[in-house]
């Protein structure tokens, strides 16, 4: 007879259970199109850039993130202006204000920018960054994100950069 009622408070215990709310996953990868002003470093002009970006939740509202970017900005230091190639990962840490379904949050990000040119540069730079992520469901969001670097290199003046984008990321 024990053995028959808690049998039988399990079963009720299970069809009385509510259902599980599912939680924002902590892991993203994602696609962004933006705007990046060179600001006539190493006599670049501005371009739009293709960037695959990621994140990964940490703790208490802090995310580790990178952001890589490729850019095709013309030379202005060569008559014809043609296009060079520019590559720009950078990894980065922010802070959520907000961890719900809108999220802004504020950080900060280590880069590193490569232009291929007759001259190839290499400058390291370092930035605060501002944006917001709205989750469209549970595994889906779209975000705007602003970021200024100054970029350091060997021999160069300090350089600086504006950067805009938005972007689409699937979390999981």
């Amino acid at each position: 007879m024990r053995t028959l009622l808690c049998a039988f408070t399990f079963a009720l215990a299970l069809l009385g259970a509510a259902p599980a709310h599912a939680q924002f996953a902590n892991r993203s990868l994602g696609l962004s199109l933006g705007y990046m002003d060179f600001n006539r470093t190493k006599g670049l002009d501005d371009a739009f850039f293709l960037g695959i970006d990621a994140s990964l939740y940490i703790e208490n509202g802090f995310e580790l993130v990178s952001l890589s970017k490729v850019a095709f900005p013309r030379d202005t230091t060569d008559p014809s202006r043609k296009r060079v190639v520019g590559l720009a990962p950078s990894l980065g840490i922010r802070y959520l204000l907000m961890e719900e379904s809108i999220r802004p949050y504020l950080g900060s990000d280590i880069s590193y920018l490569i232009v291929f040119k007759e001259s190839m540069s290499n400058f390291v730079g370092i930035g605060p960054n501002a944006g917001v992520d709205f989750f469209m469901s549970d595994s889906v969001s779209v975000g705007l994100r602003a970021q200024y670097n100054f970029y350091i290199a060997l021999n160069e003046k300090t350089q600086n950069s504006l950067t805009l984008s938005a972007g689409v990321a699937a979390y999981f």
